[in-house]
C-alpha cells in the first residue's frame, strides 16, 4: 500500500516537473532538442537543425568570432547584423515557442501592455503534436477537446499565423467562430500581433521594404477577409451563425473553433458547415485543419468527429486537454502539515465509491485523478471548486478529467468506469478473420458443409477457433446470442456473439470467442447465426426478439414473416432457444414462442446481471468497442436504459442476454464422452488466440 511519505516524494516531484522554468529564447531542456554550444549563440535547438549550413558551419568553427573571422571580416557591425538575421530567421522557421516569444505578441490579461506569446504546458504539448505531423511531411489534421482557459484557440490561430509569415507566402486561412463575437477577438488578436511585427521579417532577407508599409488590408474592400500584403496570402474569418460565410475557397489552413456550440438548423448543420469550410483544403503537406471545442453533449458533429479520430478511422489525430494539465487549476495548502492530512486523507478514501454529499466527489474518483498525473495542489482545487456545483456533470462539462467525462449527460452512467477498464486488460485483435458458409447462403442447405473460410475482410472476428475433440465432449459449452439491427449502413449494426463457457466448469467466468457484427437482411442473419451456432458444436442459439415482435420499416417485414423464419430455422437447427412457458400456457397449450424478448421487464434484469459480471469480473471481453459502449450507457431519468445519443449497445445487449443466460438458465458445463464413433469437425488450433 503506497504511505503518505511516498505520495509526498512523488508529488514533489510532479510539482517541479510541472513549475519547472520555462525559457523559449534558450529551449532549454525542452524534448526534441539539442544543445548547441557555439560561442554567442549558446542555446537548445530542435533536432532538425543540425542538417542546416549555417548551423553545421558554426558547430564546425565553434563560436561566432570565428565564423566571422573566416568569411574575411573582423565582425563589423553591419556584418553581425547580417549574420543574427540570417541566424534569427533560420531558426524562426524551425521553431515555432522560438518565433512566438520574440515576434508574436498579445494581449495582456487583466490589461497593461501587449506581451509576448509563452507557451504555457498545453500549449507546448499541442504544438508538439502539429510539429510532429508537420515535420514528417504530412497533412495537419487535429480534433482537439479542451478543457477551458488556457488558450488554445489562441495557439492554433498563431501557429496558422506562423506558417503564413515565415514558411510560404500564399497560404490563405479561414477561422470558422461559433458566434461574432468571437470573430472580432480573432481579428483584434491578428491585427495586434501583426502591429508588433516587423516589417522586414514579412519580407525576405535583402528584399526592399518600409517600416511605414502597410501590413494588413481588407480584401475587396469589405467584409471580414484580410490580406497580408507583403505574404501574399488572405485571412478570412466567418461564423457558424452566417453560413455564407464558412464558405471555402482557395484555402490551405482551416481552424474550425468551438465546434461543439456551432448551432444546428433546418438549413444548415454543423456537418454542411464544416464541410464547406473545408472542402477546397487538399490533402497534402503544409495544409492544415483544426476542429477545436469544448465538449457539448453527445451525438453532435464535434461527438462524432471525436469518436471516429479516437478509433483511427478518421483523417484527424485527436488530442485532449484535461483540467489538472492548466496551471492555474491548482490550490497550494497553507502549511506542510495540512498537505500531508490531506494526502492522508486521498489515501484512506481510494476505495470509497460513495460521495459524503452532492457537492463531493467519492475518495475512488480522487484517487483515480492522482493515477492520472494530477498534483495533490491540483487535487486540491478541484475539491474546492467542486463545492460549487450541486452536480458532477456541471463541474465535469467545464473541467473534465477524461474525455469520457468531457463529453457529461444528464442520465446516470449503469456501469463503474473502472471496472470496464478492468475488462481491457482481455482485449486484443482477433487471432483471424473470416465467415462461416454452408453450401447456401440460406434456407437448410446453409447448414450443409459448414465450413471457416478466412477472409481479412470477413466481419466474422475469431478469437478462439471451436474446440471438439473425437473422444469427449464439454456439455452446453457454446451460446451463441444475436442482436437484430437493420439493414442500412446508418441503422443499427447486427451482432452475433459467441461465449464459450467451458470455464465454467472450474468456477471461471465464461468467455468471448467470436462476433459478427454487419448490415443484412433477418432472414440472412438468421442463418448466419445458425451456421455459426452449427460451427461452434452445435451451440444454443438466442435470438433476441424484440425487434421481431414490433413492426420496423427498416428491417425485413414485421412478425409474421418473423415467426414463419424462426419456425423454419427451428426445424432446421434443433438448438434454438425458446422461451420458458408458465403452467397457464403449457394447460392451454400455448405455442413454443422462441427468441429471448427485451421488454420493460426483461431488459432490467439482464442488465443487472451485465452490472454484476463487470462489477465481479464475470467474464472475459476480447472486444474493445464493447466496452466503448458500457461506458456511453445510462439509466434516464424515467428509469428506462439506452445507449447516449449518437451511439449503439448492440454489442452490450448481446452481453447482457448472453451472460444472463450463461448463470441463470444453462446448466454448467460437463466433460462427457462423446456416445457416438468419429465426428464431422476437427479441431482448429489458433496460436496466436491461445491465452
Amino acid at each position: 500500500m503506497v504511505g503518505v511519505m511516498e505520495l509526498l516524494r512523488e508529488n514533489r516531484r510532479r510539482m517541479e516537473e510541472s513549475t519547472a522554468p520555462y525559457d523559449p529564447i534558450s529551449g532549454h531542456d525542452e524534448p526534441g532538442r539539442y544543445y548547441f554550444p557555439v560561442k554567442g549563440l549558446e542555446c537548445w535547438l530542435p533536432l532538425e537543425m543540425r542538417r542546416e549550413e549555417l548551423v553545421i558551419e558554426l558547430s564546425r568553427l565553434g563560436s561566432l568570432d570565428e565564423y566571422f573571422a573566416e568569411m574575411g571580416g573582423a565582425g563589423s557591425d553591419e556584418m553581425r547584423e547580417r549574420v543574427m538575421e540570417q541566424w534569427t530567421r533560420l531558426r524562426c522557421r524551425h521553431d515555432f515557442p522560438f518565433w512566438a516569444a520574440t515576434f508574436a505578441y498579445i494581449k495582456r490579461k487583466g490589461g497593461g501592455d501587449d506581451v509576448p506569446f509563452i507557451l504555457n504546458r498545453p500549449q507546448r504539448r499541442l504544438v508538439g503534436v502539429l510539429e510532429g505531423m508537420r515535420r514528417a511531411q504530412r497533412p495537419i489534421r487535429l480534433i482537439l477537446l479542451k478543457a477551458r482557459q488556457w488558450g488554445g484557440s489562441t495557439c492554433v490561430q498563431l501557429y496558422m499565423a506562423w506558417l503564413q509569415l515565415v514558411h510560404e507566402k500564399g497560404l490563405n486561412s479561414l477561422i470558422v467562430a461559433h458566434q461574432g463575437t468571437a470573430t472580432d477577438e480573432i481579428m483584434d488578436m491578428f491585427d495586434r500581433m501583426l502591429s508588433h511585427y516587423p516589417a522586414k521579417y514579412l519580407h525576405e532577407q535583402d528584399e526592399d521594404y518600409s517600416d511605414d508599409e502597410k501590413k494588413l488590408v481588407r480584401a475587396g474592400g469589405f467584409g471580414s477577409a484580410f490580406r497580408v500584403v507583403a505574404r501574399n496570402c488572405k485571412v478570412k474569418v466567418g461564423t457558424a451563425e452566417r453560413p455564407n460565410s464558412c464558405r471555402g475557397g482557395d484555402y490551405n489552413l482551416v481552424h474550425c473553433s468551438e465546434v461543439g456550440l456551432w448551432p444546428s438548423t433546418k438549413r444548415k448543420t454543423p456537418e454542411d458547415l464544416a464541410r464547406a469550410a473545408t472542402a477546397g483544403v487538399l490533402l497534402r503537406p503544409m495544409t492544415m485543419i483544426v476542429y477545436e471545442s469544448t465538449a457539448n453533449g453527445t451525438g453532435n458533429f464535434f461527438h462524432t468527429e471525436w469518436n471516429a479520430a479516437k478509433s483511427g478511422e478518421s483523417q484527424f489525430a485527436p488530442m485532449f486537454v484535461a483540467w489538472y494539465e492548466i496551471e492555474q487549476n491548482s490550490l497550494p495548502f497553507s502549511s506542510p502539515e495540512e498537505e500531508e492530512r490531506f494526502a492522508a486523507d486521498l489515501i484512506a478514501g481510494r476505495e470509497a465509491e460513495q460521495p459524503l454529499s452532492s457537492r463531493r466527489q467519492p475518495g475512488q474518483y480522487l484517487w483515480w485523478l492522482w493515477e492520472k498525473g494530477a498534483t495533490l495542489e491540483a487535487i486540491h482545487w478541484y475539491v474546492s471548486e467542486r463545492a460549487k456545483y450541486s452536480d458532477h456533470g456541471q463541474m465535469a462539462s467545464e473541467c473534465p478529467s477524461d474525455d469520457v467525462e468531457a463529453f457529461v449527460h444528464s442520465g446516470a452512467r449503469v456501469f463503474d468506469k473502472y471496472k470496464v477498464e478492468a475488462l481491457r486488460a482481455g482485449c486484443c485483435a482477433p487471432a483471424m478473420r473470416g465467415e462461416i458458409d454452408g453450401d447456401k447462403p440460406s434456407g437448410e442447405g446453409s447448414l450443409k458443409n459448414v465450413r471457416f473460410n478466412a477472409d481479412p475482410h470477413g466481419a466474422l472476428a475469431m478469437w478462439r477457433d471451436r474446440e471438439i475433440t473425437t473422444m469427449e465432449r464439454v456439455t452446453d459449452r457454446y451460446l451463441v446470442v444475436v442482436d437484430i439491427g437493420g439493414r442500412s449502413l446508418t441503422a443499427d449494426w447486427s451482432v452475433i456473439v459467441v461465449f464459450d463457457r467451458a470455464p465454467m466448469a472450474h468456477g471461471e467466468g465464461p468467455e468471448v470467442v467470436a462476433q459478427w457484427r454487419g448490415h443484412t437482411d433477418f432472414d440472412l442473419l438468421a442463418w448466419n447465426a445458425a451456421r455459426i451456432a452449427k460451427y461452434y458444436d452445435n451451440a444454443l442459439l438466442v435470438i433476441e426478439s424484440n425487434t421481431l415482435e414490433t413492426h420496423d420499416p427498416d428491417r425485413s417485414g414485421g412478425s409474421e414473416q418473423s415467426s414463419f423464419i424462426l419456425n423454419r430455422l427451428r426445424d432446421a437447427y434443433d438448438n434454438l432457444y425458446a422461451r420458458k412457458r408458465n403452467e397457464d400456457e403449457i394447460r392451454q397449450g400455448a405455442p413454443v414462442r422462441y427468441g429471448f424478448h427485451t421488454n420493460v421487464n426483461t431488459k432490467p434484469m439482464v442488465i443487472s446481471m451485465l452490472v454484476q459480471a463487470i462489477r465481479e469480473g464475470q467474464y472475459v471481453e476480447r472486444d474493445e468497442g464493447c466496452l466503448a459502449e458500457y461506458m456511453v450507457y445510462e439509466q434516464r431519468q424515467n428509469g428506462s436504459y439506452g445507449a447516449l445519443p449518437g451511439h449503439h449497445d448492440d454489442m452490450l445487449m448481446t452481453r447482457a442476454i448472453g451472460l444472463h443466460i450463461c448463470y441463470q438458465e444453462m446448466p454448467t458445463p460437463r466433460i462427457v464422452m462423446r456416445t457416438s464413433g468419429g465426428n464431422p469437425y476437427c479441431p482448429r488450433p489458433v496460436s496466436a488466440a491461445v491465452f
